[in-house]
């Protein structure tokens, strides 16, 4: 895997919009603002401000926008505005030679985990399931130094390998402590790729992390989708993000509930109500070796993805 440049005070990050546009221009002024704070220089792609009825422009705005950011030396860190649902769109376009010339921390969530996964995919380099800066939770000072403090500990700190990350809030489904490569995003945008060259191959062993918002009926939809095309059978372990807006419908099943009986009750490691996208974004590493030890409620990063 090759290694990335740490982030730090001073560098540039660029901010791209690949599928909807910014409508929230409040929460993008105060969180621009916080980390400009932070010591960052802000480079808005030319799209941040513009808007295509549902998405912030064309297809090849929107990819001529990100390659733009990967081509400037000067950029050490890309992060999205926002999701939406169209990221895909950009997979077939986007430049990864110039990427791998010039590798540099790339982080989204939601809808960008199309972007996420192609660009690991292709390159082999990790990329970052993270906070997008058009959001609420920028809104909410504590919330915000909440989920910079997570930014800031893995991109930016001086750290030693192995690091840990662990939380009481998160909730033990299956115990069991297993390692393995960690994987995934959400469901909803990976059905948009399934299949093609720009989604990994999971492999025996990877530890699969899951993020989606919705109803239960979509939750087994997508549970469903993973466990027909063998994926639940190779995993070792699987991270269940915390659901926003999920809808029960009068079942009073969570989320994890839907997911075990998808697995037939089978007895794979599972952590449950992780934050790690709509709620609180925690940065989490995609393609780096992690250990998951769900009877501790902790993570373990085994290797490091910068140089």
């Amino acid at each position: 895997m090759k290694k990335l440049e740490k982030l730090k005070y001073g560098d540039s990050i660029g901010i791209f919009s690949p599928s909807c546009p910014v409508s929230n221009f409040n929460t993008y002024a105060k969180a621009k603002k916080y980390l400009e704070n932070k010591g960052y220089k802000i480079v808005e792609g030319n799209l941040t401000k513009k808007s295509d009825y549902y998405r912030s422009g064309s297809i090849k705005e929107r990819v001529e926008e990100l390659n733009c950011l990967i081509r400037n030396p000067n950029i050490k860190c890309i992060m999205s505005t926002i999701g939406g649902m169209n990221s895909n769109s950009l997979l077939p376009y986007i430049d990864y030679e110039s990427f791998i010339q010039n590798p540099k921390i790339v982080i989204g969530y939601s809808d960008v985990t199309a972007i996420l996964l192609g660009i690991y995919a292709q390159t082999g380099i990790s990329t970052f399931y993270g906070p997008p800066v058009a959001e609420e939770f920028w809104e909410d000072t504590l919330l915000a130094d909440e989920v910079y403090g997570n930014f800031e500990n893995l991109l930016v700190k001086d750290r030693t390998i192995p690091y840990e990350i662990s939380s009481k809030e998160w909730k033990t489904i299956n115990k069991g402590k297993v390692k393995g490569r960690l994987i995934g995003g959400n469901v909803d945008t990976i059905l948009g790729f399934w299949g093609s060259k720009y989604m990994p191959n999971i492999k025996e062993g990877d530890i699969l992390f899951i993020e989606d918002e919705g109803s239960a009926f979509n939750l087994e939809r997508n549970f469903s989708f993973l466990k027909v095309n063998g994926i639940l059978d190779k995993i070792s372990g699987i991270i269940l993000s915390k659901h926003e807006l999920y809808d029960d419908h009068k079942t009073g099943r969570k989320p994890y509930e839907i997911l075990l009986e998808v697995l037939n009750d089978e007895s794979l490691p599972i952590i449950a109500d992780f934050h790690s996208c709509h709620n609180r974004p925690m940065v989490m590493p995609i393609g780096c070796h992690i250990e998951m030890d769900s009877i501790n409620k902790k993570i373990t990063l085994l290797e490091d993805y910068f140089g």
